[in-house]
């Protein structure tokens, strides 16, 4: 495969063996959100996807803390990049290509096209964060929807720079008292947190990493039992991995960061926007951002509204 070849991906297929429940039709957008039962059905090549994830190493090369930053919104974007650097970390920004790269960037961050040779219609930061092994020796992440007061971008730093090779650090999701004594619901989150080479590398091994349907993994041996049993979403696998087979996972209360978190869940006013026709993968972010909250108001409610509107620190 050369290195400007894209990915040779089919569109639209039906396969129940990797649905949930019943003949489920997945789709490209699926596969570019980080879907395991879209990559099996979808009749993925696995080598060549490893290939595609190994040529990302060159932009990492010489970065010794970098932090994944998602573009979906240039404005909030730019407020991220700039709590990245303040925190002495450096921004490297993906971005959903629907939207493109941001219009802002701090002098400091490294732009990474993860879908210059895959060619998806969308890509979620989840996607280049399953293979973190192959590019990485560290990598911080976080959603685009979230801002952190400097005090814990400062906590979160020391946290995430002194995790030993094979931890990972994520966010705790508390399901409510109905699902507390299932597996049902739970999961840890990538809200924010950070994973190290090592750890990657056993989540892939094991078949338990970030993305969702992690049952439907090429690694997983108990993928029928984990189907029945267990939660599907993003990041259930690194719950798996952590509670099942002894991965060392730092907690993060999630609790502590729902203030500056602003999104959909728990919000009865919340205006959603999905393409017309799509699937939840569809989403529209960035616009959803702007009809929904208001970035000067979202940053001055965590003191850090003096980042809006600089162009660079």
């Amino acid at each position: 495969m050369s290195s400007h070849a894209a990915l040779s991906l089919p569109g639209k297929v039906v396969h129940p063996e990797f649905a949930r429940t019943g003949e489920y039709e997945f789709e490209l957008a699926q596969f570019g959100q980080g879907q395991w039962g879209a990559f099996r059905a979808l009749g993925i090549d696995l080598a060549e996807l490893f290939d595609v994830a190994r040529g990302w190493w060159i932009h990492f090369d010489g970065i010794t803390r970098p932090w994944l930053c998602w573009n979906v919104n240039s404005d909030w974007c730019f407020v991220q990049q700039k709590l990245v650097v303040e925190a002495g970390w450096t921004p490297v920004v993906g971005y959903d290509p629907r939207v493109g790269p941001p219009a802002k960037l701090v002098p400091e961050a490294v732009v990474v096209d993860f879908n210059e040779r895959l060619r998806l219609p969308l890509l979620y930061p989840h996607f280049p964060l399953e293979f973190a092994f192959l590019f990485c020796r560290r990598i911080a992440f976080w959603h685009s929807d979230l801002f952190v007061r400097r005090e814990k971008m400062r906590r979160l730093a020391t946290m995430f720079e002194e995790l030993e090779d094979g931890q990972t650090a994520a966010v705790w999701v508390r399901p409510g008292l109905r699902h507390m004594l299932t597996n049902h619901r739970k999961r840890y989150w990538e809200l924010v947190g950070c994973t190290t080479r090592a750890a990657s590398r056993d989540q892939f091994v094991n078949g338990c990493g970030w993305w969702m349907a992690y049952w439907a993994h090429p690694n997983q041996e108990n993928g029928e039992r984990i189907k029945r049993n267990y939660y599907w979403d993003h990041g259930a696998g690194i719950y798996y991995w952590h509670r099942r087979l002894g991965g060392e996972c730092i907690i993060i209360d999630g609790q502590e960061f729902e203030e500056g978190h602003f999104t959909k869940i728990g919000n009865r006013n919340y205006v959603r926007t999905t393409e017309a026709g799509g699937s939840d993968a569809r989403r529209n972010m960035s616009e959803e951002l702007v009809r929904n909250f208001d970035l000067v108001q979202a940053c001055s409610k965590l003191d850090i509204s003096d980042l809006v509107g600089q162009t660079a620190i």
